[in-house]
């Protein structure tokens, strides 16, 4: 991602509250919205008294007309990688978008994930989901002084004349349609919650 990495939640918080008001929050960008992700397994925090700051999820680049969105801008804080927490979270939002209007869903006809092609378990957490994989596009994203803020690049030679402290991402798109939910990427998606 552009911003980041945090190295605890206050950190977080601090960028989320400077960023979000400008860029993520859908009264700035009314294609998108940030949810912030409270684990209700762990006791009550300043932020949820129902649990903990765990990180943030985004839907980004809705298009009512067109029925899709991407979930992106995902954070999960150190402490709650490798746990129930990115699972689930995906789970709520695949659940929320893909969903018919009467079943509490908004209908939506496709969702959309881009991950650093570095970045091998945000794939792998898309796929075990349902999602596919529908392209790769290199060159994607650059990290402006990347080096300097501790971003993971793609490990080729920068283009000529780049800046030294540049860095770029390369990134796989993955994709899950309407018509695979209701084929079995829900009960995926179901099973995958509950392990």
């Amino acid at each position: 991602m552009t911003h980041g990495p945090y190295p605890s939640a206050a950190k977080l918080k601090d960028d989320f509250y400077e960023r979000g008001n400008r860029h993520l929050l859908s009264f700035a960008n009314p294609d998108s919205f940030t949810f912030a992700i409270i684990d209700k397994t762990r006791p009550s925090s300043p932020e949820d008294p129902e649990g903990e700051l765990a990180g943030t999820v985004s839907y980004c680049d809705a298009s009512a007309v067109h029925l899709v969105t991407e979930i992106g801008f995902i954070i999960i804080l150190p402490p709650y990688q490798r746990s129930h927490v990115a699972t689930n979270a995906l789970g709520l939002l695949l659940n929320y978008a893909l969903n018919e209007p009467d079943q509490g869903g908004l209908g939506l006809r496709r969702v959309h994930w881009m991950a650093s092609a570095a970045n091998t378990a945000s794939a792998r957490l898309a796929e075990r989901m349902g999602f596919e994989r529908v392209g790769f596009t290199p060159w994607q994203m650059r990290f402006v002084k990347g080096k300097e803020k501790g971003k993971i690049g793609n490990g080729k030679e920068p283009p000529s004349g780049s800046d030294p402290a540049d860095l770029w991402r390369d990134t796989v798109d993955l994709s899950l349609a309407w018509d695979q939910w209701q084929r079995g990427a829900k009960e995926k998606t179901q099973k995958a919650m509950v392990r």
